[in-house]
């Protein structure tokens, strides 16, 4: 075939660009900017100091665009951060009447304070539970966090029938959890529930036949990262 009866070449850009601040967390950086310029009249020794604060808050509540990959045998990460913990647990007592009472494997992504915190469905379906439950706000890296800390569990019941709770957890700075949705709502996957307020973990519970595609180690990017497939094979890591 000649260069002129080659068919035409489809190409794509993607640009980056600054993430936008997710409108939960513009009054924060108003009220950090607000208290910059009032400490400049006192002395513009502090206006870099807080300047820096007022950035790191913004940051902080940043909200990029992610990219989702779709398949109904998939399970992406909820959340930023580091892959914890993967083990068998007994199911939250609050979500046993969704997901059953035999253990599930559960996926713990710890969200330090450079992460983003904006949390996000991990399938496509219907928010079947909503459940927010007070509590203390101790490390989130540690295993108890996940029954004495602030929380809040969700379930999603996929199109398929299948079913998948995750928790959002309060961890030693994090004092507010914000939820997006609401028990009824129909999300799709990678979609925006919910935020932790500056460092915390989300606990993602896979059912059986959902095979983790993670590592211990591993960094996860929420809407992103593919945590869990039905039917896949379990993967490995080696940290170098």
């Amino acid at each position: 075939m000649s260069s002129l009866q080659k068919p035409p070449v489809v190409t794509s850009t993607v640009k980056w660009r600054f993430p936008a601040v997710h409108p939960e967390g513009q009054k924060f950086t108003a009220i950090a900017f607000g208290i910059t310029l009032l400490a400049t009249i006192v002395t513009k020794v502090l206006f870099w100091p807080l300047l820096g604060v007022t950035l790191w808050v913004a940051a902080f509540f940043r909200d990029p665009v992610r990219t989702t990959p779709i398949g109904d045998d998939l399970v992406v990460s909820p959340a930023d951060g580091l892959i914890t913990m993967i083990e068998r647990v007994p199911v939250p007592r609050e979500l046993v009447g969704d997901l059953g009472a035999e253990p599930m494997v559960r996926v713990s992504v710890f969200m330090s304070v450079f992460d983003v915190h904006i949390n996000r469905t991990p399938i496509a379906g219907v928010v079947r539970r909503v459940v927010y439950i007070s509590g203390k706000f101790l490390n989130a890296d540690l295993d108890k966090a996940s029954e004495e800390n602030e929380r809040q569990h969700f379930v999603v019941e996929g199109h398929d029938g299948r079913r998948i709770g995750f928790t959002q957890i309060a961890g030693l700075v994090a004092r507010r959890i914000v939820g997006f949705v609401k028990v009824g709502d129909i999300v799709a996957v990678g979609q925006r529930v919910g935020l932790i307020r500056f460092g915390s973990r989300v606990d993602v519970f896979l059912p059986e036949g959902c095979v983790p595609q993670v590592a211990l180690g591993q960094r996860a990017i929420a809407g992103e990262t593919v945590l869990g497939r039905f039917g896949g094979a379990a993967v490995t890591g080696v940290a170098q």
